[in-house]
């Protein structure tokens, strides 16, 4: 199935709301890092429901793009925001549709493992990034976080597995200045005690600690220079 096909599903059955909520969690903490000023232009990679614009504009930002691989995402996020300054459209990551330096900041959260070559994908962020904006990039599917790995076997899309240490490598191939890697961690996910383990999801309380508290979501920022 292609990505387009499984997230036009999501989006027909509801699940980018789900995703937000899920997302939300450490996706507030990645935003509120990023340098936006008023007036600013900023896109979103791999929008989904489109809550990460309606959560910048209220800093003001001057203008936000939803860009989403899937028409129904792309529907869906365009009918939750009664904004003007916020417009969405179906694009390819590999193919922006954007000119050169004409994009002050890009986010992406938990999509960026799903662009079909993500190299050409860091090579486009930074052609349309103007000289010092930023791409803060959020993603809970990478290696060191060993309970996430199991999510490629249940959706029918390829997705990129890549460590901390290939992230970095990666932004600066792609000529972004690497300014910070961190790991949020998800404080709002409660986990049971011990005694409630195996539970129906994980077998083990400490892998749930691992996945939730110690990597989190792993963020990476690159700055054009």
């Amino acid at each position: 199935m292609s990505v387009r096909a499984e997230f036009d599903e999501w989006a027909t059955t509801g699940r980018d709301r789900g995703m937000e909520e899920r997302h939300w969690h450490t996706a507030k903490h990645a935003l509120a890092r990023m340098p936006v000023e008023a007036g600013q232009t900023v896109l979103d990679l791999g929008t989904g429901s489109g809550y990460a614009l309606r959560a910048l504009r209220e800093r003001d930002i001057g203008r936000g793009y939803g860009l989403d691989g899937a028409p129904e995402m792309v529907r869906n996020a365009q009918s939750y925001t009664d904004d003007d300054a916020i417009g969405f459209l179906r694009g390819d990551f590999d193919a922006l549709p954007f000119g050169d330096d004409t994009v002050d900041h890009v986010f992406s959260m938990e999509a960026f493992y799903y662009a079909r070559n993500p190299h050409s994908t860091l090579e486009e962020i930074h052609r349309v990034l103007r000289p010092g904006g930023t791409f803060y990039c959020a993603v809970n599917y990478f290696t060191e976080s060993e309970s996430t790995h199991e999510w490629q076997s249940r959706i029918s899309v390829p997705m990129t597995l890549w460590s901390r240490s290939e992230y970095r490598e990666a932004f600066r191939e792609a000529g972004l200045v690497v300014a910070e890697q961190d790991a949020i961690p998800d404080n709002e996910v409660e986990i049971p005690p011990e005694s409630a383990f195996p539970t129906d999801n994980w077998e083990r309380r400490a892998d749930m600690v691992d996945r939730y508290r110690t990597w989190g979501t792993l963020l990476t920022v690159g700055v054009a220079p």
